[in-house]
């Protein structure tokens, strides 16, 4: 293994205490990854709003609510090469200022067409910030007690981003333009430049090999192809291009990785997959988002359409699952040593899918108290099981493809959620379309209804009140119904990918352990 030209950690001034600066670097690194959680979620709120003002098609708001995540699953493990390259911490900088620009002129968007480009290169933008902030804490804290703690509080701050998203942009939506939800990216950007430029330190790969362009491209194509596939399927059936979109996404993902295996320095090192423990809690990774995928995309829809909250209360509704998340990630080392990785992975699976498994006593008028309690085991649960992952991961490989690894992690898990959506997604929307018509109610009418729940709430407004009551009750108890079987579908999931890490994670030790 060669050596790194980085130094260990912060850049050490006269006077200043080494192990406070690892800290506070930390501490400007989860910025980045708070920002893009709150990012990934605030949109879903804001598209009523901006559909009103930008009058979008339907394919373009499909398309302003998908190309973000497409872009960033096509661009991560080329970013996390990178960022091995060129300097994690030069590729950090750059994407955190072109994405605090793009925040703006997305804030802005004057058209469909606009927003869809600004998103889009907002994407780009945020492939650069997740691999790039893990690989530089791999680097940060070469103690690996210390770096697991590190981990911890990385992940925390994930998942505190993506539920604080919720309450944060219906706070503003409720008091503000639409386009306020993307002008809070400035000062967390601002603040992460100006201190990141001064404590965080370089590290690179020193002797890298040249970055190979039709990897990159291999790489982006198969990835997006392939996400789009599945996403189109789910949504409208097995249509020719959505096949034809997933069998040139297979291809070109198979030319990529027939390409890394002859390159004397490719893009990603396959051989990285032949350790057992890395390719276990990356597989890990992409099943349990794959079985919690239907739960997290259909709840704040049960939470406001079904359950009638505002979108605030939603978002303070599902808190529970990022307060749970945050303690676990910050235990998660501490529990992996005392007992083992594939105790702890496999532990905090078994939990997610028990808690899961407890949706099927999810009715229309449940009561807070069984879904807060669910939420709060699911995110103690993930957050367990995804701290250690993540630190198995950073672990096994040299510190020289750390940006490499941190990508193959995260493109696990937009595969996940774009598998999890197509798949679980469809056992919710497959049960919910399939309610009876209420007596007295136009079948053309419920035709409408059975699109979506949103729909059926804009058709039971435009029918007399008793018609319309009796359409939307019965929309929403096949909507919970069909959340009752989809989180079953996930339970049996993660209980699946729990069997998987225990006999894939055997013997595996984190960092430091004797």
């Amino acid at each position: 293994m060669s050596s790194r030209t980085a130094a260990p950690g912060p850049e050490v001034r006269p006077g200043a205490d080494p192990s406070r600066l690892r800290w506070v670097a930390l501490a400007v690194l989860v910025l980045a990854v708070l920002l893009v959680g709150i990012d990934v979620t605030v949109l879903g709120l804001a598209a009523p709003f901006l559909s009103e003002d930008l009058r979008p098609s339907s394919t373009q708001l499909l398309w302003i609510g998908d190309v973000y995540s497409f872009v960033i699953a096509g661009l991560l493990v080329s970013m996390g090469s990178l960022g091995d390259r060129i300097g994690r911490k030069k590729l950090l900088l750059t994407g955190s200022v072109a994405f605090g620009a793009l925040s703006v002129l997305t804030a802005y968007a004057h058209s469909a067409e606009a927003m869809i480009l600004w998103r889009a290169l907002m994407g780009v933008a945020g492939a650069t910030l997740m691999p790039a902030t893990l690989a530089l804490i791999r680097n940060i804290f070469p103690d690996p007690r210390e770096r697991s703690l590190a981990v911890g509080i990385w992940g925390a701050m994930t998942a505190a981003g993506t539920a604080i998203g919720p309450v944060v942009g219906g706070f503003l939506l409720e008091h503000f333009w639409w386009g306020s939800v993307f002008l809070i990216n400035l000062p967390v950007m601002a603040v992460l430049v100006l201190v990141g430029s001064k404590l965080l330190p370089e590290s690179r790969n020193p002797a890298p090999g040249p970055w190979d362009l039709p990897s990159v491209g291999l790489s982006m194509v198969g990835i997006i192809a392939l996400v789009y596939a599945v996403k189109e399927a789910a949504a409208y059936g097995f249509r020719w291009d959505a096949v034809l979109a997933g069998l040139a996404g297979l291809a070109a993902l198979y030319a990529f990785v027939r390409r890394q295996l002859r390159l004397p320095a490719p893009l990603l090192d396959m051989r990285l997959f032949a350790h057992r423990g890395f390719s276990g809690a990356v597989l890990a990774d992409l099943l349990t988002i794959l079985g919690l995928s239907g739960l997290v995309f259909f709840l704040s829809q049960f939470l406001q359409m079904v359950q009638a909250r505002t979108p605030f209360q939603a978002g303070l509704a599902e808190l529970p699952a990022a307060i749970g998340s945050i303690v676990a990630g910050l235990l998660a080392g501490w529990v992996a040593r005392r007992t083992s990785v594939r105790g702890a992975v496999s532990g905090g699976l078994t939990a997610v899918g028990l808690a899961l498994g407890a949706c099927l006593w999810l009715q229309a008028t449940t009561s807070y108290l069984l879904l807060g309690g669910v939420l709060l085991v699911v995110g103690a649960g993930a957050g367990l099981a995804f701290t250690v992952t993540a630190d198995v991961i950073l672990s096994t490989v040299p510190k020289e493809q750390a940006g490499a690894a941190s990508a193959v992690s995260e493109t696990a898990y937009e595969l996940g959620a774009a598998l999890g959506i197509a798949l679980l997604g469809s056992v919710v929307t497959g049960v919910y379309r399939s309610f009876a018509t209420p007596s007295g109610v136009p079948e053309g009418a419920a035709e409408h209804a059975r699109q979506s729940l949103g729909e059926a709430v804009r058709t039971a407004h435009t029918l007399p009140p008793a018609q319309g009551g009796e359409l939307l009750a019965a929309a929403r108890d096949s909507f919970t119904e069909g959340l009752r079987y989809g989180a079953t579908a996930g339970a049996v999931v993660l209980l699946a990918a729990a069997v998987l890490a225990w006999r894939l994670l055997r013997g595996q030790r984190l960092d430091g352990e004797s």
